[in-house]
C-alpha cells in the first residue's frame, strides 16, 4: 500500500513538471513583493543603513524591449526575458539610477544622475517635513499672532515649480498650512500669507516669511462626511441595477485582462 502511494504521489509530481510551462510569469508582471524584498537586500548591500543615508524613491519593473516582448509571444514555451527591475535611490544626499537583474541576482547597472528633476518624493519625508513646522519658533510665534491654536494646525509639503533657474542641488519643498477647528476639510481653511520652504535631505526648514495676515474662511458649511451633514438633503438617486447574465466579457488571468 505504501509503495502504491509513493507510485501515485511521484507519478503526479511529473504529471505537473510537464504540464507547467517553461515560463512562469508574463515579462510584461508587475514586480511581486517576493521580489521587491530582493531588490531592496541588492541594494542595501552595499550601502547599509547603518552607515549610509539611503532612501527608495522608486522601484518599478524595468520593462524588456516591445520586439522582446514579441518575440516571446510568439512562442510562449522559449525562455523568458531577463527579470530586471528600475530603480531610483537616494543615497548620501545623491540620487542614483540602479538597474538590478533578478534572473542574474545582482547590480548591472548604476549611475549617479546629475541632470534636471528630482526624483519623486516619499511618504516619509514627507510627514517629516510636515512635523517641522509645529516646533518652529517663527511659525507658532505667527500662528499665536493671528489667534489661531497651534494644535489645531496641519501642514502640508509641496514640491517647487522650476522657472528655467540655474540647476540647484537641494531638494527644496514649499510648506502649505490650514486649519482645522470645526472640520476635517482643511483644504478650505488656508492659512495664507506665511510662506516655508524646508530642505529635505537636511531636513529643517531653510526660509520663512510672514508677509500678509489673510481672513481664514469659517468652517460651517465645509463638512462632507456623510454622517456629519444635517438637512435639508438633496432628493435620492432612484435605483439603478446592471446584470450581465451571461457574466463579464472578459477574464482575468493573472494580471492580464482577456
Amino acid at each position: 500500500m505504501v509503495a502504491a502511494s509513493k507510485t501515485i504521489f511521484f507519478t503526479l509530481l511529473l504529471h505537473i513538471f510537464f504540464l507547467i510551462p517553461s515560463h512562469q510569469y508574463h515579462p510584461l508582471d508587475s514586480l511581486t513583493p517576493s521580489e521587491f524584498t530582493q531588490i531592496q537586500s541588492f541594494v542595501t548591500k552595499p550601502y547599509p543603513k547603518s552607515t549610509h543615508n539611503l532612501t527608495f524613491q522608486y522601484v518599478g519593473l524595468e520593462e524588456p524591449t516591445k520586439q522582446t516582448v514579441l518575440s516571446w509571444l510568439r512562442n510562449e514555451t522559449t525562455t523568458n526575458p531577463p527579470r530586471q527591475a528600475f530603480v531610483v535611490a537616494r543615497i548620501d544626499h545623491q540620487t542614483h539610477e540602479i538597474i538590478v537583474d533578478l534572473s542574474l541576482q545582482e547590480i548591472t547597472y548604476k549611475q549617479t544622475y546629475n541632470g534636471y528633476g528630482y526624483p519623486l518624493l516619499t511618504e516619509e519625508e514627507q510627514e517629516d517635513a510636515n512635523k517641522l513646522a509645529s516646533t518652529y519658533p517663527l511659525f507658532v510665534a505667527s500662528i499665536s499672532k493671528r489667534g489661531l491654536k497651534l494644535e489645531e494646525v496641519v501642514c502640508g509639503s509641496f514640491t517647487i515649480v522650476w522657472f528655467g533657474e540655474e540647476r540647484k542641488n537641494k531638494r527644496i519643498v514649499k510648506m502649505m498650512c490650514y486649519y482645522l477647528d470645526g472640520t476635517l476639510n482643511a483644504d478650505m481653511r488656508p492659512i495664507e500669507g506665511i510662506t516655508m520652504t524646508v530642505d529635505l535631505d537636511e531636513m529643517k526648514i531653510i526660509q520663512f516669511c510672514d508677509r500678509i495676515i489673510v481672513p481664514i474662511p469659517k468652517s460651517d458649511g465645509t463638512e462632507y462626511r456623510e454622517s456629519k451633514l444635517k438637512p435639508p438633503f438633496r432628493p435620492s438617486l432612484k435605483r439603478t441595477t446592471v446584470v450581465q447574465p451571461d457574466g463579464p466579457s472578459f477574464n482575468i488571468v493573472g494580471s492580464q485582462i482577456r
